[in-house]
């Protein structure tokens, strides 16, 4: 009697536990395993990339699991990180390459292991792109971002006359690229000049170099333009915030920006460190890079195709001919600046 009644408790035990296990597993789960979603970012310390990071990892929140790594600028160090990651089993890639470049290798190594693959925020070409079919792209159009930038440029030299210090007609600029053959940098710099000249308005580059997205070597540049050209400089031009933030700070050590001093910066990504620059007064205008709808895209795809489903289902985003979903870029100045700010929530 006592050995029945022992087996009955045993029994009843065994089959709350597992009865408690699935439930479990279907809370967190949705019935299955949560898909590894295997990141690299082609560093860390980049401003934008710390927002797509922090939005990626919102997002994938009771929905995937993360490995995610520093490349710290280093495509070497990215390649070996994405050996690691496939040989402990994720379920899918979504990489922001150091080097666009290097595409054909990381697609390489997906085709070998079967893997899908999603590139984010740098483009791969697109002969890399329909090298694979397991492999998708979230982003932007490139060119996109520079037109607006030209557009806000050209708003504001009109506006402001004022600002053409030397009265000869023409916008002498500075322009702080970032890395070069990067297809952002090299599309911002030709159609943010681009768009200011098919307006009408005629300029002269006095200096173009790059500042390799860096807020540090764009302060370094600018210490030196100021110190070579002075007040004949009308406008500074950057390829991103990070670079302009750089020029802020120069300026300001010069004695912009207080009185009637005044220069005239323009960025590109909305971080919200520049916002606040526009709220004081220091900057004209921003491009909105949507960090978090990047995040989101990229964490939607993923784990969409490392489950073995539609990249799309369930989802909003639609893909262009090319596999990829873009993400589009706003104009920021003061006076839609609480919709940057929002994207920040």
């Amino acid at each position: 009697m006592k050995k029945s009644l022992a087996l009955l408790l045993v029994l009843a035990l065994s089959i709350s536990v597992f009865a408690g296990c699935g439930k479990k597993a279907v809370e967190t789960a949705g019935g299955g395993d949560l898909p590894t979603i295997g990141v690299t970012i082609y560093k860390y310390d980049d401003n934008f990339m710390s927002f797509v990071r922090r939005a990626i990892e919102k997002n994938a929140e009771g929905s995937a699991t993360l490995v995610l790594n520093d490349s710290q600028n280093d495509q070497a160090k990215q390649n070996e990180q994405v050996d690691l990651m496939i040989s402990k089993g994720v379920s899918v890639l979504a990489i922001n390459l150091v080097d666009p470049q290097a595409a054909a290798t990381i697609i390489s190594k997906a085709k070998d292991a079967n893997l899908p693959l999603v590139f984010f925020n740098k483009e791969p070409s697109a002969t890399d792109m329909a090298s694979y079919d397991k492999c998708w792209y979230v982003g932007t159009t490139s060119a996109e971002s520079g037109i607006i930038q030209g557009e806000l440029i050209v708003e504001a030299w009109k506006a402001n006359p004022e600002w053409d210090k030397n009265g000869d007609g023409i916008l002498q600029y500075v322009l702080l690229k970032g890395e070069p053959g990067h297809p952002d940098a090299e599309a911002r710099t030709t159609f943010a000049v681009s768009t200011v000249t098919d307006a009408g308005i005629k300029v002269e580059e006095l200096e173009l170099q790059t500042g390799m997205w860096d807020t540090v070597k764009a302060k370094e540049l600018m210490d030196t333009w100021l110190s070579k050209h002075g007040d004949a400089i009308e406008f500074v031009i950057a390829n991103n915030d990070g670079m302009a933030l750089g020029a802020v700070s120069s300026l300001q050590a010069e004695g912009y920006f207080t009185n009637d001093k005044f220069m005239p910066v323009v960025g590109v990504d909305a971080i919200p460190d520049v916002l606040t620059k526009i709220e004081e007064g220091t900057m004209i205008g921003t491009v909105l890079n949507d960090a978090a709808n990047q995040g989101k895209a990229t964490v939607d795809l993923s784990r969409n195709v490392g489950q073995g489903k539609d990249p799309l289902e369930g989802t909003s985003w639609i893909l262009d001919e090319t596999k990829a979903v873009r993400v589009p870029y706003v104009a920021v100045t003061m006076e839609n600046i609480e919709m940057a700010k929002k994207s920040y929530e």
